[in-house]
């Protein structure tokens, strides 16, 4: 179990209450450039994080994050594209995740992100 500050679990948290806010069939990028590594390492490692961010919370009572509701596949780099990932074939996987949602999904993994992407105004984690 990995030990977060405060800093850092309000970071975390307000990255997965964004994700969760994206809607099917849609996709966001994390292109601002001092977040960009840290929405990526808050992604990848999301299920240690979600765990740490739901300790002490009584799921009967309190709303919690769950893991298997992060809809992860929704975000692409800053250039519509899914990101390559090592030892791994989850870019397969959220390819197909994607075109499950009716996302057209390029054979080189891209996005059009003027068709599909989703950007808010009012959403700021920094």
């Amino acid at each position: 179990m990995v030990k977060l500050t405060d800093e850092s679990r309000a970071f975390h948290y307000g990255v997965y209450s964004i994700v969760y806010k994206i809607p099917p069939g849609k996709v966001t990028t994390y292109d601002k450039p001092q977040n960009s590594r840290q929405v990526g390492s808050s992604l990848k490692h999301c299920a240690i994080i979600i765990q740490d961010l739901n300790q002490g919370y009584d799921p009967v009572e309190e709303e919690y994050l769950r893991i298997e509701n992060l809809p992860w596949w929704r975000v692409l780099s800053s250039s519509g594209k899914i990101s390559i990932r090592e030892n791994s074939n989850s870019q397969y996987e959220q390819a197909d995740r994607l075109r499950n949602e009716n996302v057209a999904v390029s054979d080189n993994h891209i996005v059009d992100l003027d068709e599909f992407g989703w950007f808010p105004d009012d959403v700021d984690i920094s």
